[in-house]
């Protein structure tokens, strides 16, 4: 499955920004996805992560609250809409998926990762 992640880019400190993840030519609905994100000098953190069929979502503490993960099977897309944005949320973001039956929280469980897509927050 190649994932094609999309819509990063430069914004202030508490503006708004919306990511999506496309598998052109494939069915999204039979795989668990989810975003993470990895900062310089950091290690690759999970952000979001949501059911097949959309009705389960879990978000790391750090931006509970503040982002909004979704999907739309019948457009193969899933995306991460991100509000108050915050300098400590710059990092290259990345969605993969996975055809585990549940939520998958772990980076190694994902089978299947995007290219990823820089978002930096300006304070």
């Amino acid at each position: 499955v190649q994932l094609q992640a999309s819509g990063g880019g430069l914004v202030q400190a508490g503006g708004s920004l919306r990511l999506s993840c496309a598998a052109p030519g494939r069915t999204l609905s039979s795989y668990v996805m989810g975003w993470f994100r990895q900062a310089p000098g950091k290690e690759r953190e999970f952000v979001a992560g949501i059911s097949r069929s959309g009705g389960s979502t879990y978000y790391a503490d750090s931006v509970k609250g503040r982002f909004t993960i979704s999907r739309d099977n019948a457009k193969n897309t899933v995306y991460l809409q991100m509000n108050s944005l915050k300098p400590e949320d710059t990092a290259v973001y990345y969605c993969a998926a996975d055809r585990s039956p549940g939520l998958v929280l772990a980076a190694s469980l994902y089978s299947y990762w995007g290219q990823g897509t820089q978002v930096t927050v300006s304070s």
